[in-house]
């Protein structure tokens, strides 16, 4: 595998289930080519609990999640080259469905809510953190993959810069 290539794999079995009557299990197995697995399944808004597990990680939510690691990722290398040091990052991300056009839902909107604390001597100011994020979305390879909206709005809750 080249290294602008990047695999998952989804297993899921039916085992015993009556899969034609529609009620089987959605749940199945994320499994990444570093080697981490992850419960997936169907979201419980979409496909009622038991058939959907509630506690494993949907697409929508994976997809949110994705986008706010990249994001993330970039963020902490800029501030890293800037020499700002980074103790905690911490976003609340979130996704917005909504329908298109066509009535077909989608993740219409993404909305990033990272906190970020610092240390040291040198803290950057708000300007810098918010010049660091919209450097971070711009480089984020997931945003630069999707046509859905992605808002960045850092908290300054407990940031440590002025």
């Amino acid at each position: 595998m080249s290294h602008s290539e990047h695999a998952a794999e989804v297993l899921w079995q039916r085992d015993e289930q009556n899969f034609l009557d529609n009620r089987y299990s959605r749940r199945h197995l994320l499994r990444f080519d570093g080697g981490a697995e992850v419960a997936g399944s169907s979201s419980p808004h979409v496909v009622p609990v038991p058939y959907s597990d509630a506690a494993a990680v949907d697409p929508e939510e994976a997809f949110v999640a994705s986008l706010s690691s990249c994001h993330m990722l970039w963020f902490l290398a800029i501030a890293g080259k800037q020499g700002f040091c980074v103790d905690r990052y911490h976003d609340q991300a979130r996704g917005q469905m909504s329908a298109n056009a066509a009535g077909k839902q989608f993740i219409a909107r993404i909305t990033l809510r990272p906190a970020v604390q610092f240390s040291g001597t040198r803290l950057p100011s708000r300007e810098q953190i918010a010049q660091m994020h919209h450097q971070a979305h711009e480089e984020c390879f997931i945003a630069n993959s999707v046509r859905t909206e992605v808002r960045c709005e850092p908290r300054h809750d407990d940031a440590g810069g002025s």
